[in-house]
């Protein structure tokens, strides 16, 4: 039942604090009754991989009560637990986690790259794609760069594991001789004589993909 809640993030401990929620050693606690006192509803949080673990007891038993995480389940009490069970967590996903799509530390050294120098966060502009985003110039609007979570198979490797990607706008001269099949690739989803795609898995330099994207900048302001 909690799945969909918490895709796409991580918890920050600081506001989980802020929020009322306890520390206990590798664990963060929350503790708070819901309809109308009935049930006692826990949630934890791991300090070490973010997991959110919940439990609602009823009160009147002192046993768990599982009937609204059976999707099969309905009738209007379960209903309204249900109900108030997710209210909870959907307030707890947005007051204390932040978004977190992109995982490894090559992803973030190029998020942060963008942040520091250009002041623009990812624009996560559909909600049917969550794992999609873009950065746009605040000039003209236009994007010079987008990054996606993809199965390797769709650049042509012969795995299904999910990588973080990198679509860069790239002057049209130079495409032909970047595009190996290994660590440039011609642009995912994008249009193919002037945007590349690198995995941001180590295969190309921080440093490197940095100077793709000042690149990717300058000629968006021309596109």
């Amino acid at each position: 039942m909690n799945k969909g809640i918490f895709d796409y993030k991580s918890p920050n401990f600081n506001k989980l604090l802020a929020f009322g929620f306890n520390e206990n050693g590798e664990t963060y606690s929350y503790v708070t009754q819901i309809f109308n006192g009935q049930f006692e509803m826990r949630v934890k949080v791991s300090l070490v991989n973010g997991e959110v673990k919940t439990e609602v007891i009823d009160l009147s038993t002192g046993e768990p009560y599982t009937l609204h995480l059976v999707t099969e389940a309905g009738g209007t009490f379960v209903g309204s637990v249900r109900a108030e069970y997710e209210r909870v967590l959907n307030e707890i996903s947005e007051k204390c986690f932040e978004k977190d799509v992109f995982k490894g530390d090559c992803a973030h050294k190029v998020i942060e790259y963008v942040r520091k120098k250009y002041g623009d966060e990812l624009e996560y502009l559909w909600s049917t794609f969550p794992s999609n985003a873009v950065w746009r110039r605040k000039d003209n609007k236009k994007w010079y760069g987008v990054m996606l979570l993809l199965p390797k198979r769709k650049l042509g490797f012969n795995s299904d594991e999910i990588t973080n990607i990198i679509d860069l706008r790239i002057d049209p001269d130079v495409l032909p001789s970047l595009i190996d099949g290994k660590r440039y690739f011609a642009g995912y989803h994008m249009n193919k004589k002037n945007w590349i795609t690198i995995c941001l898995d180590g295969s190309v330099s921080v440093d490197e993909i940095c100077a793709r994207i000042d690149e990717s900048y300058d000629l968006a302001k021309k596109g």
